[in-house]
């Protein structure tokens, strides 16, 4: 069974800084705060029902909180699945609070860990961004509402939630992932694995270079608008 889900982020600059010393005598960083809300149109014009939220939040701490599987990154990253190079934080609490959703996230001391408590420690403002794998319904007002599909990834530390908010939602939203017996695959690069498959035999080696070719010239098209959205900033 296949499912074409988008990649939907939020960000959130309300986000407190605490620090405990540990028994080696070195800190223990967190965070904490809103992660996400329910119920209330946000600046992304989107609406999360709170059923919706409360199912992800039980599941997410069943999951992942509970297994001491809740890895979040520094930074956009444009993909579902978590990197663990870039891992910089473990989410230790997620819950609901009315139609908040607080959590509090120990930094690692992992490379991106201590970049983010570098970063901390020079009183550079941070934020956090959810991550997470939907589809949406656009409702006769006009705003966009999230599914029953939606599956919560994790929620990784930003900068300047607010400014990169345009540039983030332009590009990760454009992408389309499959979701296929439990894998999720990227509908893109699907697209060219399927072209190749129905490639004759004795024609693959000159139709291979053929789709390479598009893929790079896609590539180059997706820069340019990349890099001329950043020129307006």
């Amino acid at each position: 069974m296949k499912k074409t889900l988008k990649l939907i982020t939020e960000h959130n600059a309300k986000i407190e800084y605490l620090t405990e010393d540990n028994n080696q005598g070195k800190k223990n960083y967190y965070i904490s705060g809103v992660f996400m809300q329910a119920e209330t149109v946000n600046k992304n014009n989107r609406i999360y029902p709170l059923r919706i939220i409360n199912d992800q939040v039980k599941k997410y701490n069943e999951v992942y909180v509970k297994n001491g599987r809740a890895l979040g990154e520094l930074g956009h990253p444009q993909e579902p699945q978590i990197n663990l190079e870039r891992v910089s934080h473990k989410i230790t609490e997620l819950r609901l609070d009315g139609t908040n959703v607080v959590g509090k996230a120990k930094i690692l001391d992992t490379p991106y860990g201590k970049i983010a408590k570098n970063l901390i420690d020079e009183g550079v403002s941070l934020g956090v961004s959810s991550r997470a794998l939907g589809s949406l319904k656009e409702r006769e007002d006009g705003v966009s509402e999230v599914c029953d599909d939606f599956e919560l990834a994790t929620v990784d530390i930003v900068w300047d939630p607010s400014a990169p908010q345009a540039f983030v939602n332009g590009i990760m939203e454009n992408r389309e992932w499959i979701y296929e017996n439990g894998i999720i695959k990227s509908v893109e690069v699907q697209k060219y694995k399927d072209k190749i498959k129905r490639i004759p035999k004795h024609q693959l080696e000159s139709e291979i270079v053929n789709v390479f070719e598009n893929f790079i010239r896609q590539l180059k098209r997706k820069s340019v608008e990349i890099l001329n959205f950043i020129n307006k900033y």
